[in-house]
Order: C-alpha cells, then sequence, then structure tokens
C-alpha cells in the first residue's frame, strides 16, 4: 500500500517524446539515409538539378548539396548533422557538399548490420577513427603539390581545378571559359583571405559568353539626380575620393523653432546652411578628385555643382563595393572633408561608365593595388544566372583553397577506390571483429564511383569490378589517380582539388554522433 503512494517521478517536461537504445539508432541512421538519397542523384558531371519551390514561391534550381540542404528545412535531429558538414564543407572548401553528405550516410549505412546484430557503438568507433587517420594519411601521401612551378603552370594546373568544379554545375558547357576568368579573379586578389574582393554581378540578358572580368571594381550606377547626365562618363588616370558623408542641403526640421528678434536674421541663418555645403562641396573639388564616391546620399545640388566642374559623383554606393574600390584604388574612406591629402585619394588607369545589358555600370580598372576583381555574369532566366553565380562561387572556393594548400589528388572516384582498396588490404593484418568493421568502412569510399556510374548510365557493379582490378595491379600504380571509368567512352583524367583529411574527418565525426547511443 506504501509503493502505492508514492509519487511518480517527472524528469522532463510533461509531453517531452523520449526514445533510446537499438531502435532508436536504426530510426536516427535511416534518416540520414533518407536525407543522402534526395541529393545522391546531383553527383557528378551527369548529376541531376533539383527544382525547389518554398512556401513564399520561391524556386531554386541548383544542383549544389550545400543549397539543397539548406533549403530542405530538415527537422529531425540526425539528419541536421548532415546538413551541419555540408555548411562546414560550403564554407571551408567551396566544393563538395553532395560528396561529404554521400559519405556519411554510407558509413552509417555500413555500420547498421552490425548495430542491429547488437555490435556495440564504441567497438565500431574504436575501428572507424584509425581507418580514419590511415585513409587521411594515405591521401597526404597520393597528393601532388603545385609549389615551385612557374606562374603559368600553377595557373594551368588550378584552371584544371576550376573546370572540374564546374564539369557538375549548370554551366559545365562553358567550363572552360569560366575556369580561366575565375583563376585570374584569385590570383588578382593574391594572398588576401577576403572573398568578398571578388564581386559577382548578375546582369539578366545576352548570354553566357557575354560575361567579363573586370580587373577592378565595377557595380551598377546608383540612384542620381539631375545634372547627372552632364557629368564626364570617363576618365583616364583619374584621383578617386571616397566618402562617408552626406553631401545634401539639409532644411530645418518641421517642428524647429527659432526665435528671432530681427527679421534680417532668419536670411543669416538660411545662408548659413548653404554656407556649409557649398564649402564641402568647394573642399572636394580642391582636393584635385575627378571622381567623387559616397556611401550616404549626394542631393541634386552637388549633383549639379560637380557636374559644372566636370566631375562625376556617386551617392549610396553599397559598403561592399565601396571598401572594394578603396583596397583596389589605394584610397581610404573618409567620414570628412577637411583636410583631404593626397594620400587618402584613391588612383586607377582608367574609369568609364558602360552599358551592360540594360544597367549602367561604374567600371574602375587598371588598379595600382591590383586586391580586387569583379565577375559581371550575363544570362537569360533568373534561375539561371543564380545557379551560375553559386557555381562560381564554389569554383572560386576551390581555386583559392589550392593556392594556399598547394596540394591536390585525382577526383572522379579514383582516389576514394584507391582509399578502399588500401584500408582492405590493411583490414587482413588485423585480428578479430575489428577486420569486418574496417573492411565496411573501406566499401562505403566506394559509393562515390558507384554513384557517379549510376548517374552517367553505366553499369555500376561492371565499372566497380574493373576499377578494383585496375587498382588492384602492381604496374598501373603510378597511373591509377588518374584512372576513371575504363571505358572509351568516358575517361576523365584532369586532377581534381579535394581537401579530403578535412572532409573524411567531419564525415567520421558525423558518424559518431548518429551512432553513439
Amino acid at each position: 500500500m506504501a509503493a502505492m503512494l508514492q509519487p511518480q517521478i517527472i524528469l522532463l517536461k510533461e509531453g517531452t517524446d523520449t526514445s533510446q537504445g537499438k531502435a532508436q539508432l536504426v530510426s536516427n541512421i535511416n534518416a540520414c539515409t533518407a536525407v543522402a538519397d534526395v541529393v545522391r542523384t546531383t553527383l557528378g558531371p551527369r548529376g541531376m538539378d533539383k527544382l525547389i519551390h518554398d512556401d513564399k514561391g520561391n524556386v531554386t534550381i541548383s544542383n549544389d548539396g550545400a543549397t539543397i540542404m539548406k533549403l530542405l528545412d530538415i527537422v529531425h535531429p540526425a539528419a541536421k548533422i548532415l546538413v551541419d558538414i555540408a555548411k562546414s564543407q560550403d564554407s571551408e572548401v567551396g566544393d563538395g557538399t553532395t560528396t561529404v553528405v554521400l559519405l556519411a550516410a554510407e558509413f552509417l549505412k555500413e555500420a547498421k548490420p552490425f548495430i542491429e546484430d547488437g555490435v556495440h557503438p564504441q567497438n565500431l568507433i574504436r575501428s572507424y577513427r584509425p581507418a580514419c587517420n590511415l585513409a587521411i594519411e594515405k591521401v597526404k601521401e597520393l597528393a601532388f603539390s603545385i609549389e615551385g612551378k612557374s606562374l603559368e603552370e600553377k595557373k594551368s594546373l588550378l584552371s584544371k581545378c576550376a573546370a572540374t568544379t564546374l564539369s557538375s554545375k549548370l554551366i559545365a558547357g562553358e567550363k572552360e571559359f569560366f575556369a580561366s576568368m575565375v583563376v585570374d579573379a584569385v590570383v588578382a586578389i593574391g594572398n588576401d583571405d577576403r572573398l568578398n574582393m571578388i564581386g559577382i554581378k548578375k546582369v539578366p540578358g545576352g548570354n553566357m559568353h557575354d560575361s567579363f572580368l573586370v580587373n577592378g571594381v565595377a557595380f551598377k550606377k546608383t540612384f542620381s539626380y539631375a545634372g547627372f547626365e552632364q557629368q564626364p562618363k570617363k576618365f583616364v588616370n583619374p584621383q578617386i575620393l571616397l566618402l562617408n558623408i552626406e553631401l545634401e542641403l539639409k532644411s530645418e526640421k518641421e517642428n524647429a523653432e527659432i526665435r528671432l528678434s530681427d527679421p534680417a536674421q532668419y536670411q543669416s541663418i538660411v545662408d548659413a546652411e548653404w554656407n556649409i555645403i557649398y564649402d564641402k562641396l568647394n573642399k572636394c573639388v580642391q582636393s584635385g578628385a575627378k571622381v567623387v564616391l559616397s556611401r550616404l546620399a549626394i542631393g541634386d545640388l552637388a549633383t549639379q555643382y560637380f557636374a559644372d566642374r566636370d566631375i562625376f559623383c556617386a551617392g549610396r554606393v553599397a559598403e561592399e563595393d565601396l571598401h572594394r574600390v578603396a583596397a583596389a584604388t589605394g584610397g581610404t574612406v573618409q567620414t570628412t572633408v577637411n583636410n583631404i591629402i593626397n594620400e587618402v585619394l584613391g588612383s586607377c588607369e582608367v574609369f568609364e561608365e558602360r552599358q551592360v545589358g540594360n544597367e549602367r555600370f561604374n567600371i574602375f580598372s587598371g588598379c595600382p593595388s591590383g586586391k580586387t576583381a569583379t565577375i559581371v555574369l550575363r544570362g537569360g532566366a533568373d534561375q539561371f544566372i543564380e545557379e551560375a553565380e553559386r557555381s562560381l562561387h564554389d569554383a572560386i572556393m576551390i581555386v583559392r583553397r589550392a593556392m594556399k594548400n598547394s596540394t591536390v589528388v585525382a577526383g572522379g572516384g579514383a582516389i576514394d577506390m584507391e582509399i578502399s582498396r588500401y584500408l582492405r588490404q590493411h583490414a587482413r593484418t588485423i585480428p578479430g571483429k575489428s577486420q569486418l568493421f574496417i573492411n565496411s568502412y573501406a566499401k562505403a569510399f566506394e559509393v562515390i564511383p558507384r554513384q557517379l556510374c549510376d548517374n552517367a548510365g553505366f553499369d555500376a557493379t561492371d565499372m566497380l569490378n574493373k576499377l578494383r582490378q585496375k587498382h588492384a595491379l602492381p604496374s598501373g600504380r603510378p597511373l591509377f589517380l588518374f584512372y576513371y571509368f575504363p571505358s572509351a567512352h568516358f575517361q576523365r583524367k584532369e586532377p581534381k582539388f579535394l581537401l579530403f583529411s578535412q572532409l573524411n574527418e567531419w564525415n567520421s565525426e558525423a558518424v559518431w554522433v548518429v551512432i553513439i547511443p
């Protein structure tokens, strides 16, 4: 009777759903596999695009893994881990987001039978950790460096890295055209880590070949007042003044109250307002600048004042564009027009306003600092241009990463097959259950070439058998890195950059989070 009167102990909030044990582990693995199945068909040069329509009516066409994962709005807590590793890959490397999701899901899929048979997750992890470290060491051993090569050789290899990235995108047909453009843009900013120094401006209309690279800064013409058309639209070797102040006549507020003893004093107040703005404009002219840009408004009075003195001005310039102009021209953004010296003025070889499609662009080229570049992207539909921008972002990230890390490995599933072969061989030297676990880890790497075969319409089983045979040949060992599908129809021999060590660590960490109960 006393036991029946014991109060119920409630640890969690009422209505909280709790689940644990083997069934929940299997459920988590199934959720991650379902997420991977969504992006599986987007992998590789023959991958398909996904059309995503959200509740706001926005339509996105993309085959970028990170973009698709963000738009899916996944709520399952275990599946969200795959979204996180895709975001990490996108921010750190730029490309390979679909690859990380597929690999992580395949590791989990290979672990699922062992979980169902009662193997403790910690036993799996104790085998997966050394297998992960072995894979990373093998990648470092197989990678080759681009350090010490001439600029032309380095550019050629970087172009191949960019072209390989673009080969699976919507603009794959123009990959050679855009690859060289991307390499030139990344080389232009040098060792600067700020990717916002490379601007991408989208202009609907025309075709992809109408896109062009500006070795400097280009931005759309800002809002302008009367008198703007009277200003010169081209300068050679101009000095550039960058401001963060308003050049506009400010009238008194509606409810302002001024007590005057003499009506003549009112005119002096009005004159003072005009004198303030004229004094600012006069100091801008005396600085010797021929181009005046401001982040804040430049009013109609100032616009006409500058036009009468053959000076170009633009107000309400986006902060990002203003900082890019400062980095390129060597100027400094000023918050006052007092005591402007030559050292704070920027310069460039040519400034011009050019018509691009239906837009007018202000273009600064031949900048002395050369720490920025702008890609003006043309195309038909808005969705097409949006996807082209995402594709170029991936290519820019890859080229930048290749310049910083300077080591590359082969793509097209070649590195995955070699790691799989190496781990299978290593597993034979290990006694006990660990041999099975490492074998399953090795088998998971084959998901990349298998999915590439499926997406290209090949027989995956037949192709994988041929690949295993080629990788097992001692005579073919120096060439295996560049070996793709052993078929006369489809070979790819250019190297593809991949920050594989970090990619592998993220995948393994995601697996450990999901399978630890």
